[in-house]
């Protein structure tokens, strides 16, 4: 793995590192989608919107990535490059004989419908696939997230089950829809020692 984390470029979007630079544009993102995003997400802390928070949150990303443990990207126009619209995952990264990762994302409020987080997916697959070398992506959503459950099946995500009480977001314990895609052309060479 690169020791510094590519920006990947779409034909609208950059994909850009999580970085310590990046902490007010994160903070911002955060602040102005709290509603939008509620639903998905751990009930935040007190500190969750202060810059002191995603400081924090944008140092432990890099480091993360550092260790090979994650790949986090934020995510901006190609013409507004300074101001965050989503955010992209890749986290508990596993080698060995599992090569997988579970992903996350999320798109600004006044950013949905217009493709941006499918033009997003693909590009951050390729580089999972290509890149990071693995051969599974895991990504659950909750079944009242219709938008969730269209974007992964168009993008070939396979439905695998349901979890009960897999998570405890905005103040309960929800189901999730367990999902996956695997690298249709992984290179098992290496496993085979």
């Amino acid at each position: 793995m690169s020791l510094t984390q590519p920006t990947l470029d779409t034909a609208r979007l950059k994909l850009l590192p999580a970085h310590p630079d990046l902490t007010a544009a994160a903070l911002d993102y955060h602040s102005r989608n709290r509603a939008h995003l509620e639903p998905w997400n751990p009930t935040p802390g007190p500190q969750f919107y202060t810059e002191a928070y995603w400081a924090m949150q944008m140092r432990q990303a890099a480091r993360a990535w550092a260790e090979g443990h994650s790949a986090r990207f934020l995510l901006a126009m190609q013409d507004e490059p300074e101001r965050i619209i989503g955010t992209v995952g890749f986290s508990n990264i596993v080698r060995g004989v599992f090569q997988a990762c579970h992903l996350g994302y999320g798109i600004d409020h006044a950013c949905e419908g217009q493709g941006l987080m499918r033009e997003a997916l693909q590009a951050a697959i390729r580089f999972a696939f290509d890149e990071l070398k693995l051969h599974r992506i895991q990504a659950n959503y909750q079944p009242s997230n219709a938008r969730s459950a269209a974007l992964l099946q168009r993008l070939g995500f396979v439905i695998e089950g349901q979890a009960k009480n897999y998570l405890f977001l905005n103040g309960a314990w929800r189901d999730h829809v367990l999902t996956s895609l695997t690298h249709p052309h992984f290179d098992n060479r290496p496993l085979l020692g």
